[in-house]
């Protein structure tokens, strides 16, 4: 029996490696992505305030930063049963637009793309965003620019560029004045434009690598997201599932979630397995982000995205195939920009009634530690990966007794570990393996946009984690179980 590893996986968010094995005849036996870093926020919001989680969660990671915040701040609204007011829902949903345009540009042009524009059989030495800038000066400065206006956009209604801090309980703590407004207008009709600009590149790339379209990573599953009476929508709406050939078979509030959705643990991987619970693992295997979302929605409300979607239903219908996630990444992209300028064109995202508040007191802490009241919140939005949940439950004092997080990449983990096996035994036979063939493996993952120090918790409080340790010639001579 042999391996082959992949390690680390490249041009993604976290580590992660991918493991081979090997018959004696030289074919694939078998093949896993593993996750090998854990991380604890479930256990670190335990004993703080409520409403200090859209502060705490942003911490998770520097780039979906944005979207655990807001996803917290819901969650909080529901914990205290407070509606924001509209133009407080209107500046979340502008500073999700930020995230989306920063998300979806740092992807696919940087992370994405160098496989494409490239080739996947070029060196690894000029695959990457170095090499993009070196053969494409121009659609370089593109994308920086296009980030840029993510960030702007962030940092004016958030607060800050990374890490926001505006979502508060029942709205938002800063509104935004006229002009701040009519400086982001003009970024976010930029944007416009250079995402236009993006894609008459990105578009035919598609085309020029089908054959990898339609054989790297392939597996058919349900598929889920929100969505606004059928139309595409990332801050709010209902969680709806389709099967295989895009029929709804589910649709459900955000409370509602865990009649819906289990987790499992597998040995190989830190990061749980969630699935339908109604199906069953490993039938029930779902897949959310930009290719689902554009699966289970019957339109998009915004003039480009509405004929690029059309364009991509018309070719692909119910698309299954991993790379049609960079596809689906740059449609959500031109979405994100349209309607960051419809959001700044409304006259009421300059308004001021922008908080509700708490009309009853909570319980002190010391009244709360002899009572068995609990209250609890769930708040669901579409980050760029896909569907982020954040559910807790708090004492009478809104102290956090526990919390669940069921972040995207989990929710696709069992597809990119069944993607990387269906590859590898197709492609894969004798010993020798290329370098390209291992980056096609690669490629499988990176389609998905993992976001891994998002996507691993502990699992009841406890931490499973191995520690090897090596010689100095790679010999295993101690293993410590934490």
């Amino acid at each position: 029996m042999k391996q082959i590893e992949v390690n680390p996986v490249t041009r993604i968010e976290g580590h992660a490696k991918i493991t081979v094995q090997m018959d004696d005849d030289g074919n694939v036996s078998d093949a896993h992505f593993h996750v090998m870093e854990i991380r604890g926020f479930e256990k670190f919001l335990e004993g703080a305030a409520v409403e200090e989680a859209p502060r705490i969660t942003p911490r998770i990671c520097g780039i979906c930063q944005t979207a655990h915040h807001l996803s917290s701040a819901k969650a909080t609204d529901a914990v205290f049963g407070l509606e924001p007011p509209e133009t407080a829902k209107k500046l979340r949903e502008l500073m999700l637009m930020g995230q989306y345009i920063h998300s979806h540009s740092l992807h696919f042009y940087f992370l994405g793309a160098p496989d494409l524009v490239m080739g996947p059989d070029s060196d690894p030495a000029e695959r990457n965003v170095v090499g993009i800038i070196k053969k494409d000066p121009e659609l370089a400065k593109m994308a920086i620019k296009t980030r840029a206006v993510g960030q702007r956009i962030t940092a004016a209604v958030g607060g800050k560029p990374i890490h926001p801090v505006t979502a508060v309980p029942g709205g938002q703590s800063k509104a935004l004045s006229a002009e701040e407004r009519d400086e982001l207008l003009k970024d976010a009709r930029n944007a416009v434009e250079l995402i236009e600009n993006g894609l008459k590149i990105a578009k035919p790339l598609f085309e020029e690598y089908s054959d990898a379209v339609e054989s790297l990573g392939p597996v058919k599953t349900y598929f889920g997201g929100l969505t606004d009476s059928g139309k595409l929508s990332f801050y709010d709406g209902s969680m709806k599932i389709v099967d295989k050939d895009g029929s709804a078979v589910h649709e459900f509030e955000a409370a509602d979630y865990l009649d819906y959705i289990e987790e499992k643990v597998q040995p190989w991987s830190y990061l749980k397995f969630p699935y339908l619970k109604q199906v069953g693992f490993p039938d029930g295997n779902y897949r959310v982000g930009p290719l689902a979302r554009l699966n289970i929605v019957d339109s998009i409300p915004t003039e480009n995205a509405s004929a690029l979607y059309d364009e991509f239903k018309d070719k692909y219908g119910v698309a299954q195939n991993p790379l049609l996630y960079h596809y689906a990444r740059l449609i959500e992209l031109m979405y994100a920009g349209e309607r960051a300028v419809e959001l700044l064109e409304d006259q009421d995202i300059t308004g001021t009634d922008i908080i509700s508040t708490i009309n009853e007191p909570l319980m002190t802490r010391k009244d709360a530690e002899t009572s068995d009241v609990t209250m609890r919140g769930v708040g669901i939005i579409e980050a760029p990966r896909g569907s982020l949940i954040h559910d807790y439950q708090t004492d009478g004092a809104g102290i956090i007794q526990k919390a669940n997080l069921i972040v995207a990449t989990g929710q696709n983990n069992l597809s990119m570990d069944i993607g990387v096996r269906e590859t590898a035994k197709a492609m894969i036979h004798g010993d020798e393996i290329s370098e390209g063939l291992k980056n096609r493996l690669e490629m499988v993952i990176r389609a998905y946009d993992p976001c891994l120090s998002c996507a691993t918790h502990m699992l009841n409080g406890e931490s499973p984690l191995v520690v090897d340790l090596h010689d100095s010639n790679g010999k295993l001579f101690k293993r410590e179980i934490i």
